[in-house]
């Protein structure tokens, strides 16, 4: 596996959470794939999909703005980059933000799956 793969693979992650394609989510996240979002709130891998398909959760950004990082560890790899993000929630836009993305990946029956993530807001300082 090259380092374009895991890049690729969370770019094509990325694409389907925007798109609302469930099909390829479903595909790219572990069964025990958990999210902390920047809210410190934690959502599983059912609860995440399932806000995304009922259109509680509607990205409608979110694009990479620096390199894709990733570091391989064997089967496992951990991906982190900052991203724009803009995001409906519940149909109330959230405020334009930018994101550090920390995401571990594990190499499952030869697909890469994300199974933690980590979403942090950048701040201006005061």
């Amino acid at each position: 596996m090259g380092m374009e793969t895991l890049r690729e693979v969370e770019v094509e992650r990325l694409r389907a959470l925007v798109d609302g394609d469930i099909e390829v989510a479903e595909r790219l996240h572990a069964d025990d794939f958990q999210l902390i979002n920047p809210f410190g709130f934690t959502l599983t891998k059912e609860d995440y999909l399932g806000q995304l398909s009922q259109g509680v959760i509607d990205y409608t950004l979110w694009e990479p703005v620096s390199e894709v990082a990733v570091r391989y560890y064997g089967n496992s790899a951990v991906v982190r980059y900052r991203a724009a993000l803009e995001i409906l929630v519940m149909g109330q836009p959230m405020p334009s933000a930018q994101y550090w993305h920390t995401d571990a990946y594990e190499l499952r029956n030869g697909q890469w799956q994300v199974v933690w993530s980590q979403a942090t807001e950048i701040r201006e300082m005061p």
